[in-house]
Protein backbone atom coordinates (compact mmCIF):
# COMPACT_ATOMS: atom_id res chain seq x y z
CA UNK A 1 0.00 0.00 0.00
CA UNK A 2 1.45 3.83 -0.60
CA UNK A 3 -0.62 6.42 0.36
CA UNK A 4 0.58 10.05 -0.09
CA UNK A 5 0.32 13.11 1.78
CA UNK A 6 1.62 16.83 2.11
CA UNK A 7 4.37 17.27 4.39
CA UNK A 8 4.32 20.22 7.56
CA UNK A 9 4.60 23.70 6.25
CA UNK A 10 6.44 22.97 2.60
CA UNK A 11 5.36 21.09 0.05
CA UNK A 12 7.07 17.95 0.99
CA UNK A 13 6.05 14.70 0.29
CA UNK A 14 5.85 11.78 1.97
CA UNK A 15 5.13 8.59 0.74
CA UNK A 16 4.31 5.69 2.49
CA UNK A 17 5.75 2.20 1.19
CA UNK A 18 4.88 -1.45 3.44
CA UNK A 19 7.31 -4.03 2.77
CA UNK A 20 5.44 -6.42 4.58
CA UNK A 21 4.51 -8.99 2.07
CA UNK A 22 6.06 -11.68 4.56
CA UNK A 23 4.49 -10.71 7.99
CA UNK A 24 7.60 -12.85 9.49
CA UNK A 25 10.32 -11.08 7.99
CA UNK A 26 13.25 -10.73 9.67
CA UNK A 27 12.62 -6.57 10.86
CA UNK A 28 9.58 -6.49 11.59
CA UNK A 29 8.35 -3.67 14.05
CA UNK A 30 11.29 -2.14 12.18
CA UNK A 31 11.13 1.28 10.47
CA UNK A 32 13.43 3.26 7.84
CA UNK A 33 13.02 7.04 6.69
CA UNK A 34 14.31 7.85 3.00
CA UNK A 35 14.87 11.36 2.76
CA UNK A 36 14.94 12.35 -1.11
CA UNK A 37 16.24 15.61 -2.13
CA UNK A 38 14.34 15.68 -4.84
CA UNK A 39 10.84 14.44 -6.15
CA UNK A 40 8.82 11.54 -7.71
CA UNK A 41 9.69 11.26 -11.56
CA UNK A 42 12.97 12.41 -11.26
CA UNK A 43 14.80 9.57 -12.94
CA UNK A 44 17.89 9.22 -10.46
CA UNK A 45 15.91 9.51 -7.21
CA UNK A 46 13.47 7.28 -8.66
CA UNK A 47 16.06 4.51 -9.77
CA UNK A 48 17.38 5.23 -5.52
CA UNK A 49 13.90 4.13 -4.48
CA UNK A 50 14.09 1.23 -6.76
CA UNK A 51 17.09 -0.27 -5.21
CA UNK A 52 16.05 0.60 -1.74
CA UNK A 53 12.50 -1.63 -2.05
CA UNK A 54 14.56 -4.06 -3.74
CA UNK A 55 16.59 -5.01 -0.94
CA UNK A 56 13.90 -4.29 1.86
CA UNK A 57 11.66 -6.38 -0.22
CA UNK A 58 9.88 -9.27 2.26
CA UNK A 59 11.64 -7.62 4.84
CA UNK A 60 9.05 -6.56 7.20
CA UNK A 61 10.72 -3.22 7.21
CA UNK A 62 8.17 -0.04 7.34
CA UNK A 63 9.61 2.16 4.62
CA UNK A 64 8.96 5.93 4.39
CA UNK A 65 9.84 8.13 1.59
CA UNK A 66 10.06 11.76 2.29
CA UNK A 67 10.40 14.41 -1.13
CA UNK A 68 12.55 17.63 -0.16
CA UNK A 69 11.48 18.33 -3.95
CA UNK A 70 14.44 20.61 -4.21
CA UNK A 71 15.71 20.47 -7.52
CA UNK A 72 12.61 22.31 -8.96
CA UNK A 73 12.08 24.70 -6.00
CA UNK A 74 16.03 26.28 -5.41
CA UNK A 75 15.49 29.07 -2.79
CA UNK A 76 17.53 28.47 0.30
CA UNK A 77 14.10 29.52 2.24
CA UNK A 78 12.26 26.43 0.53
CA UNK A 79 15.20 24.27 0.89
CA UNK A 80 15.36 25.17 4.72
CA UNK A 81 11.76 24.85 5.39
CA UNK A 82 11.49 21.52 3.64
CA UNK A 83 14.76 19.93 5.73
CA UNK A 84 12.53 21.17 8.92
CA UNK A 85 9.49 19.40 7.78
CA UNK A 86 11.15 16.26 6.83
CA UNK A 87 12.71 16.49 10.14
CA UNK A 88 9.49 16.66 12.28
CA UNK A 89 8.61 13.84 10.13
CA UNK A 90 11.66 11.88 11.08
CA UNK A 91 11.21 12.48 14.83
CA UNK A 92 7.15 11.67 14.60
CA UNK A 93 7.95 8.55 12.78
CA UNK A 94 10.33 7.42 15.07
CA UNK A 95 12.52 5.39 11.93
CA UNK A 96 15.75 3.42 13.65
CA UNK A 97 17.46 4.07 9.97
CA UNK A 98 17.61 7.32 8.07
CA UNK A 99 18.68 7.13 3.78
CA UNK A 100 19.53 10.30 3.13
CA UNK A 101 19.81 11.06 -0.90
CA UNK A 102 21.93 13.49 -2.40
CA UNK A 103 23.74 16.60 -1.27
CA UNK A 104 20.52 18.76 -0.23
CA UNK A 105 19.63 16.18 1.81
CA UNK A 106 22.65 16.13 4.06
CA UNK A 107 23.48 20.34 3.86
CA UNK A 108 20.14 20.97 5.10
CA UNK A 109 18.88 18.34 7.20
CA UNK A 110 22.22 15.86 8.32
CA UNK A 111 24.51 18.19 8.90
CA UNK A 112 22.92 21.11 10.54
CA UNK A 113 20.55 18.62 12.68
CA UNK A 114 21.33 15.23 13.15
CA UNK A 115 25.34 15.49 13.47
CA UNK A 116 26.95 12.58 15.68
CA UNK A 117 23.60 12.18 16.80
CA UNK A 118 21.53 9.04 17.97
CA UNK A 119 20.01 8.25 15.20
CA UNK A 120 21.93 6.29 12.54
CA UNK A 121 22.43 8.02 9.25
CA UNK A 122 22.96 6.53 5.57
CA UNK A 123 23.78 9.05 2.52
CA UNK A 124 24.10 8.30 -0.82
CA UNK A 125 24.28 10.37 -4.35
CA UNK A 126 26.88 13.36 -2.66
CA UNK A 127 29.16 13.81 -5.58
CA UNK A 128 32.55 13.32 -5.10
CA UNK A 129 33.42 13.97 -1.79
CA UNK A 130 32.04 14.10 1.82
CA UNK A 131 34.13 16.94 3.29
CA UNK A 132 31.64 20.01 2.80
CA UNK A 133 29.76 18.26 5.51
CA UNK A 134 32.03 16.89 7.89
CA UNK A 135 31.29 13.36 7.40
CA UNK A 136 31.76 10.68 8.41
CA UNK A 137 30.24 11.55 11.56
CA UNK A 138 29.82 8.91 14.30
CA UNK A 139 26.10 7.86 13.28
CA UNK A 140 26.50 7.90 9.49
CA UNK A 141 27.80 5.94 6.46
CA UNK A 142 27.73 6.14 2.69
CA UNK A 143 27.89 5.80 -0.44
CA UNK A 144 29.66 8.44 -2.64
CA UNK A 145 29.03 9.67 -6.26
CA UNK A 146 31.15 9.52 -8.83
CA UNK A 147 31.35 10.53 -12.40
CA UNK A 148 32.81 8.59 -15.46
CA UNK A 149 33.21 11.87 -17.34
CA UNK A 150 36.44 11.03 -18.88
CA UNK A 151 35.03 7.68 -20.24
CA UNK A 152 32.78 10.04 -21.64
CA UNK A 153 35.16 12.22 -23.41
CA UNK A 154 37.42 9.45 -25.04
CA UNK A 155 34.21 8.10 -26.15
CA UNK A 156 33.51 11.18 -27.57
CA UNK A 157 36.93 11.67 -28.93
CA UNK A 158 35.95 8.87 -31.72
CA UNK A 159 33.54 11.10 -33.48
CA UNK A 160 34.79 14.63 -32.65
CA UNK A 161 36.70 16.52 -35.38
CA UNK A 162 39.03 18.28 -32.33
CA UNK A 163 39.63 18.35 -28.59
CA UNK A 164 37.77 21.48 -27.68
CA UNK A 165 35.08 20.87 -25.46
CA UNK A 166 32.05 22.24 -23.83
CA UNK A 167 29.60 21.98 -20.98
CA UNK A 168 26.31 22.75 -20.89
CA UNK A 169 24.07 22.22 -17.69
CA UNK A 170 21.77 23.86 -15.30
CA UNK A 171 23.05 26.69 -12.88
CA UNK A 172 22.58 24.00 -9.34
CA UNK A 173 24.47 23.31 -6.76
CA UNK A 174 25.08 19.65 -8.45
CA UNK A 175 25.83 21.25 -11.33
CA UNK A 176 28.38 23.41 -10.23
CA UNK A 177 29.82 20.26 -7.72
CA UNK A 178 30.16 18.65 -11.02
CA UNK A 179 31.78 21.24 -12.67
CA UNK A 180 34.59 22.24 -10.10
CA UNK A 181 35.28 18.60 -9.83
CA UNK A 182 35.76 17.90 -13.74
CA UNK A 183 38.12 20.57 -13.38
CA UNK A 184 39.77 19.80 -9.81
CA UNK A 185 39.60 16.00 -9.82
CA UNK A 186 39.57 14.52 -13.30
CA UNK A 187 41.74 17.26 -14.77
CA UNK A 188 38.84 18.39 -17.41
CA UNK A 189 39.44 21.53 -19.44
CA UNK A 190 36.40 23.11 -20.57
CA UNK A 191 36.52 25.38 -23.50
CA UNK A 192 33.36 26.76 -23.12
CA UNK A 193 31.20 26.70 -19.86
CA UNK A 194 27.75 27.40 -19.34
CA UNK A 195 25.03 26.88 -16.41
CA UNK A 196 21.69 28.29 -17.12
CA UNK A 197 18.15 29.01 -15.81
CA UNK A 198 16.05 28.86 -18.67
CA UNK A 199 15.00 26.85 -21.19
CA UNK A 200 15.76 29.79 -24.11
CA UNK A 201 19.01 30.03 -22.47
CA UNK A 202 19.68 26.80 -22.81
CA UNK A 203 18.55 26.71 -26.46
CA UNK A 204 21.22 30.02 -26.52
CA UNK A 205 23.95 28.42 -25.05
CA UNK A 206 23.49 24.89 -27.52
CA UNK A 207 24.08 26.66 -30.35
CA UNK A 208 27.22 28.67 -29.10
CA UNK A 209 28.78 25.15 -28.28
CA UNK A 210 27.72 24.03 -31.66
CA UNK A 211 29.92 27.02 -33.43
CA UNK A 212 32.78 27.17 -30.78
CA UNK A 213 33.89 23.42 -29.52
CA UNK A 214 34.51 20.25 -31.36
CA UNK A 215 32.03 18.01 -28.59
CA UNK A 216 29.90 19.11 -25.84
CA UNK A 217 28.56 17.51 -22.54
CA UNK A 218 25.46 18.12 -22.26
CA UNK A 219 24.70 17.58 -17.91
CA UNK A 220 21.70 18.07 -16.79
CA UNK A 221 18.25 20.24 -17.74
CA UNK A 222 16.35 18.96 -14.19
CA UNK A 223 17.17 22.43 -12.66
CA UNK A 224 15.60 24.30 -15.57
CA UNK A 225 11.52 25.19 -14.57
CA UNK A 226 10.38 25.91 -17.72
CA UNK A 227 12.24 23.24 -19.73
CA UNK A 228 9.85 21.54 -22.22
CA UNK A 229 11.12 17.91 -23.85
CA UNK A 230 9.26 17.69 -26.66
CA UNK A 231 10.34 20.83 -28.35
CA UNK A 232 14.08 20.14 -26.94
CA UNK A 233 13.99 17.12 -28.90
CA UNK A 234 13.34 18.87 -31.85
CA UNK A 235 15.58 21.86 -31.27
CA UNK A 236 18.51 19.15 -30.50
CA UNK A 237 17.51 17.26 -34.01
CA UNK A 238 17.52 20.33 -36.20
CA UNK A 239 20.68 22.42 -34.65
CA UNK A 240 22.94 19.36 -33.30
CA UNK A 241 26.12 19.73 -35.14
CA UNK A 242 28.84 18.73 -32.88
CA UNK A 243 28.92 14.80 -30.83
CA UNK A 244 27.34 14.90 -26.74
CA UNK A 245 27.77 12.99 -24.05
CA UNK A 246 26.43 12.84 -20.23
CA UNK A 247 26.05 11.04 -17.41
CA UNK A 248 22.73 11.25 -16.66
CA UNK A 249 19.99 8.43 -18.14
CA UNK A 250 17.46 10.46 -19.14
CA UNK A 251 19.40 13.26 -21.18
CA UNK A 252 20.50 10.75 -23.84
CA UNK A 253 17.54 11.56 -25.78
CA UNK A 254 19.84 14.97 -26.34
CA UNK A 255 22.67 13.43 -26.40
CA UNK A 256 25.00 10.95 -28.44
CA UNK A 257 26.21 8.95 -26.32
CA UNK A 258 26.62 9.08 -22.55
CA UNK A 259 28.06 6.49 -19.52
CA UNK A 260 25.47 6.18 -17.04
CA UNK A 261 25.63 5.62 -13.29
CA UNK A 262 23.21 3.25 -11.71
CA UNK A 263 20.91 4.84 -9.13
CA UNK A 264 19.54 1.44 -8.38
CA UNK A 265 23.29 0.18 -7.58
CA UNK A 266 23.34 3.55 -4.31
CA UNK A 267 19.60 2.25 -3.69
CA UNK A 268 20.22 -0.90 -2.67
CA UNK A 269 24.22 -0.34 -1.18
CA UNK A 270 22.48 1.95 1.34
CA UNK A 271 19.84 -0.31 1.99
CA UNK A 272 22.01 -3.10 2.48
CA UNK A 273 23.87 -0.75 5.08
CA UNK A 274 20.95 0.23 7.08
CA UNK A 275 20.12 -3.88 7.45
CA UNK A 276 23.89 -3.87 8.69
CA UNK A 277 22.78 -0.85 11.32
CA UNK A 278 19.86 -2.50 12.23
CA UNK A 279 21.85 -5.92 13.06
CA UNK A 280 24.26 -4.20 15.27
CA UNK A 281 27.33 -2.68 12.99
CA UNK A 282 27.75 0.76 14.58
CA UNK A 283 27.63 3.34 11.34
CA UNK A 284 31.50 3.53 11.72
CA UNK A 285 32.38 0.04 11.08
CA UNK A 286 30.77 0.25 7.45
CA UNK A 287 33.31 1.58 5.50
CA UNK A 288 32.30 5.10 3.23
CA UNK A 289 32.35 3.89 -0.55
CA UNK A 290 31.80 4.80 -4.00
CA UNK A 291 29.81 4.10 -6.57
CA UNK A 292 31.51 1.35 -9.55
CA UNK A 293 28.77 0.75 -12.14
CA UNK A 294 28.25 1.99 -15.02
CA UNK A 295 26.44 1.38 -18.81
CA UNK A 296 27.69 2.43 -22.02
CA UNK A 297 24.33 3.92 -24.37
CA UNK A 298 24.54 5.35 -27.57
CA UNK A 299 21.80 7.25 -29.72
CA UNK A 300 21.80 5.54 -33.12
CA UNK A 301 19.35 7.96 -34.10
CA UNK A 302 21.69 11.13 -33.52
CA UNK A 303 24.33 9.63 -34.81
CA UNK A 304 23.08 8.91 -38.09
CA UNK A 305 22.81 12.80 -38.51
CA UNK A 306 27.13 12.46 -37.83
CA UNK A 307 27.06 9.30 -40.38
CA UNK A 308 27.31 6.65 -37.58
CA UNK A 309 25.52 4.08 -38.81
CA UNK A 310 26.85 1.33 -35.64
CA UNK A 311 26.60 1.64 -32.51
CA UNK A 312 29.84 0.86 -30.37
CA UNK A 313 30.35 -3.28 -28.98
CA UNK A 314 28.37 -3.22 -26.20
CA UNK A 315 26.46 -0.31 -25.91
CA UNK A 316 22.80 0.37 -25.36
CA UNK A 317 21.14 1.65 -28.55
CA UNK A 318 18.33 4.60 -27.85
CA UNK A 319 16.05 6.47 -30.13
CA UNK A 320 16.85 3.92 -33.01
CA UNK A 321 14.65 3.87 -36.16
Amino acid sequence: MTKRIFGIASALFITHVSMLANADGQYAGKKVIYVDSYHAGYTWSDGVARGIEEVFQDTGIELKRIEMDTKRHTSESFKNTAALSAKAEIERFKPDVVIACDDNASKYLVMPYYKNADLPFVFCGLNWDTSEYGFPYDNTTGMVEISMMPQVIKQLGRYAKGNRIGYLGDNTLTSQKNLQNHTDRLNIKYDQIYLVDSFEQWKRMYLELQDNVDMAIILNNAGIPDWDNQKALEFVENNSRIPTGTNNEWMMQFSLLGIIKIPEEQGRWSAQAALKIMDGTPPTKIPITHNKQGKLYFNLKLGKKFGIDTAPAGSIVIEQE
